[in-house]
């Protein structure tokens, strides 16, 4: 079913709204103020889903998408905007969970970081259809759309033979590029180093191939930059790093001159950070389990939880240990509303909330929010 529609406000998940004859309708590959032609792929009761088939009235910011799969890929969300517009409408995200969900009214806007919007994108996960074709899984879809003989544009420069070598029919292939070279690892078959070996804030990092790290290259040091800057780490403190990862923010406020206690749930990971960073304490465990564990007062907390959030529990943790700064570094900007409102709850608000544009041409941003007690 095709139909006409103004497109109304951005939403989170890289889609504009859009209302006909009183239903809501989510809409991909369209931005607000646009009047397009929608092609309706999923209807339900309360909504239906569709993708803009042709552009009636196009917006100012609107593009030509630089990839020829934009608008198949699953990867990429905004592709058809400029950059200025990309900003603009994760900027209109931001504000728009945090006023629903923390009643915090948002001024900030979404900052742009050094590398522009190709050629940033570090780590990718690629899956191979049942021929061998190697590709990104399509946006909500299990279709393997393959990928274009240019390659990836928001990639770096890849090596697309060995990723073409180890690929298997019916599989995955991970790539992670490092200062040591470029891992590719196949259902069987592995070309480069693992683990690979990154660096911030003039410190190395071991990280598993395989496991996390941030995937824009300029992602590690401008968030620890911002946190650094938020806490004012001094000397003799003592900090928890949670959902530490290998080691990234510890070592970091161990620099600082922090005494670092580290929590993460993957011990392959806390491997690496006591690695990494043997000047911290680290505690592999779930955070749940973890928090028993941890010290009874602490002067500062990162939290840098996966993109569900902390949750009420640990964050009524952290408040117990009455910080005098918490940084909470956010994936997605409707877990850190939610957060934000059990924080304001427990009588810590943010001093300061900035976005950064660490994953350009998605919809995806990253937010570092700095708490502090409510006066």
């Amino acid at each position: 079913m095709s139909i006409e529609l103004t497109l109304e406000r951005v939403a989170h998940g890289g889609i504009v709204v859009g209302h006909t004859e009183g239903k809501v309708v989510f809409v991909t590959g369209g931005l607000p103020g646009e009047r397009v032609r929608v092609d309706v792929t999923q209807t339900g009761k309360r909504f239906d889903r569709g993708e803009v088939v042709e552009v009636l009235e196009a917006a100012p910011g609107r593009v030509e998408p630089p990839c020829p799969v934009a608008g198949r890929c699953g990867g990429c969300d905004w592709q058809h905007a400029d950059a200025s517009t990309q900003l603009d409408l994760k900027t209109a995200v931001v504000a728009e969970q945090l006023q629903r969900l923390a009643g915090i009214e948002w001024d900030g806007r979404v900052e742009a970081v050094d590398g522009g919007l190709t050629g940033w994108r570090t780590r990718l996960r690629f899956a191979t259809d049942d021929d061998g074709n190697v590709g990104f899984r399509g946006r909500r879809s299990h279709e393997i759309v393959a990928l274009p003989p240019q390659g990836c544009l928001i990639a770096v420069d890849l090596p697309y033979p060995d990723i073409a070598a180890v690929a298997e029919p019916g599989g995955e292939v991970v790539v992670a590029v490092a200062d040591n070279g470029t891992a590719v690892l196949g259902p069987r078959r592995r070309l480069g180093p693992d683990p690979v070996r990154q660096s911030a804030q003039g410190r190395d990092f071991l990280v598993a191939a395989n496991g996390f790290w941030q995937s824009h290259r300029s992602a590690p040091d401008v968030l620890c930059d911002v946190v650094l800057e938020g806490l004012n780490p001094r000397p003799g403190e003592s900090a928890l790093d949670l959902y530490c990862g290998v080691g990234l923010f510890a070592g970091a406020l161990v620099d600082a001159g922090c005494t670092v206690t580290g929590v993460e749930a993957s011990r392959q990971a806390v491997a690496a950070a006591r690695h990494n960073v043997p000047e911290a304490t680290f505690i592999d465990q779930p955070m749940e389990r973890a928090a028993a564990r941890l010290p009874r007062q602490v002067d500062l907390v990162v939290l840098d939880p996966p993109r569900k959030g902390a949750g009420a529990d640990m964050v009524r943790a952290v408040v117990a240990r009455e910080p005098r700064a918490i940084a909470y570094v956010a994936c997605d900007p409707a877990a850190l509303g939610r957060d934000l409102a059990t924080f304001a709850e427990e009588g810590y608000a943010p001093t300061s909330i900035r976005g950064f544009d660490l994953f350009p041409m998605t919809h995806h941003v990253e937010c570092v929010a700095i708490l502090r007690r409510s006066a």
